[in-house]
């Protein structure tokens, strides 16, 4: 490992370099597909207070529109994740824009439940597509030391496009409230599309799929717009030897029969899933409804839902600004051991709390959950949140990043499949109490699953975590619990 670290103190993947402002303005451009992935996912939320009458919906059909986005997206990240090892992540992510555009259209002039669940799968599409080669497409193009607050920007835009979807919601309601609001609520989707693909004709691919592709020059040329000179010949020897070991130039899913990227990709995926089973999305894309479910108006608990958006900003940011002093690895511990005890503490609530004192509702109880729903919050997107997406597009080989990745973001989509479409159901047979402790339980697992496999990657280059991860993985004999990789380089 000692010719993967730079000789030079002033360099390397911990240098204190500043941020070139091309690596800004493709942040800025990309990170638009996290706002779309946001504000699709969001805005179905009120939208379902208002569609109901005309859709003529049921519990079971609500849960379909809510899931068949998800569909949409497990398809989406798993088809994309190759093609964009293929095509380019730049490529791909315009592909991805025309359909945020076009799905947006679809689900605000659907007429009936039919073209509504198929215009939700095909936004779903663009929504898996952006999950997995956003992150990836800024992951490579970042430097090391930056790598994370760059990367974590993308799940910034994607809870200020939750947000801005249900402060959306309530305006839109409040101004011009009917039976056709929810059409405008989807609709609105389309302006950031647009600029999305206009910008993205402009920016560059990723220096790392350009050296993929056996192109170094315009991957030298792209390292060169985006770092500091002195950091661009060791960063560009990284890339280099790291290709040179991985003679074959086309990454497949035969690649997956090598026992340490297998282990890999298994840690990959069944991570995205339990972060996912969390039930999160359950909490922000049925938050109107389980707050009108505890006795609170329509307009109140649209009102309220604002809350859960704000936090999750403000929370993303805190996050933000963790991981330059915490480890990857604890902000993952963290979120998902207090996300399952909010799910025990939301099941508590709902299960001793008296829904009416006397003859009126009891608000006491709907403000107790709202506060534990946002303490989930705090815990989901300060701690979970920005590093689920950031460690999935550092941990997996080069050569196979794109597949893997796509894969993982797949069992994440798949796994918010379940949590979406067996909510309402859960939620109208069983009472709020017994589904958030179903919800609780996965979380359990999911806790001892995140403190057993998952590793520590911050601070060191993507060929440096590659390297380490191969050592780790190929040699049983090893104490994983000493690797390299147990702790952050400070």
């Amino acid at each position: 490992m000692e010719h993967y670290i730079s000789k030079n103190p002033a360099s390397g993947p911990n240098s204190k370099v500043r941020t070139q402002p091309l690596v800004k303005v493709i942040t800025a451009i990309a990170t638009l597909g996290g706002l779309l992935f946001g504000y699709d996912t969001g805005v179905i939320s009120g939208a379902l207070l208002f569609m109901g009458p005309e859709l003529k919906l049921t519990p079971f059909s609500t849960g379909l529109v809510t899931s068949s986005l998800l569909v949409g997206a497990a398809t989406g990240a798993l088809i994309s994740g190759g093609l964009a090892d293929r095509l380019g992540r730049r490529n791909i992510i315009l592909i991805l824009a025309v359909i945020f555009g076009l799905g947006a259209l679809g689900t605000a002039l659907a007429p009936n439940l039919e073209v509504m669940l198929f215009s939700r799968v095909v936004l779903g599409l663009a929504v898996g597509g952006a999950g997995s080669t956003v992150p990836v497409y800024l992951a490579e193009i970042a430097p090391a030391n930056r790598r994370g607050q760059l990367v974590t920007i993308s799940e910034l835009m994607i809870v200020s496009g939750q947000m801005l979807a249900y402060i959306s919601n309530f305006a839109l309601n409040a101004l011009w409230g009917g039976e056709n609001t929810w059409r405008w609520m989807l609709g609105i989707a389309t302006l950031p599309a647009v600029i999305l693909f206009l910008g993205m004709l402009f920016m560059p691919d990723s220096p790392r799929w350009y050296a993929l592709k056996g192109r170094f020059a315009e991957a030298r040329r792209i390292l060169s717009r985006t770092r500091a000179k002195k950091d661009v010949e060791w960063e560009m020897m990284e890339i280099e030897e790291s290709m040179s070991e991985n003679s074959q130039q086309k990454g497949s899913l035969q690649d997956l029969r090598t026992p340490w990227m297998r282990k890999v990709f298994f840690i990959g995926v069944t991570f995205a899933f339990f972060h996912a089973a969390t039930a999160v999305n359950s909490i922000m894309y049925y938050a109107p409804i389980i707050l009108q479910n505890t006795g609170m108006s329509t307009n109140a608990s649209l009102f309220a839902t604002i809350a859960n958006g704000v936090v999750s900003v403000i929370m993303v940011l805190i996050g933000i600004v963790l991981l330059g002093y915490i480890g990857r690895r604890t902000m993952a511990a963290v979120g998902q051991i207090g996300c399952t005890c909010c799910l025990f503490l939301l099941a508590a609530i709902s299960a001793f709390m008296p829904e009416q004192i006397g003859t009126d509702i009891n608000l006491l109880r709907s403000y107790f959950i709202l506060g534990a729903m946002l303490l989930f919050l705090c815990f989901m997107q300060g701690c979970y949140s920005p590093v689920i997406w950031l460690m999935l597009s550092e941990m997996f080989p080069s050569k196979i990043r794109g597949i893997c990745m796509g894969g993982s973001v797949c069992a994440l989509w798949c796994s918010n499949v379940i949590i979406t479409m067996s909510f309402p159901v859960l939620l109208s047979s069983f009472g709020l109490a017994w589904t958030f402790g179903i919800y609780g339980i996965v979380g359990v697992i999911g806790s001892a699953f995140v403190l057993k496999f998952i590793p520590e990657t911050r601070g060191r280059s993507l060929e440096q975590i590659e390297h380490c991860l191969r050592d780790i993985y190929r040699d049983k004999k090893q104490n994983k619990r000493q690797h390299c990789l147990n702790t952050p380089d400070l």
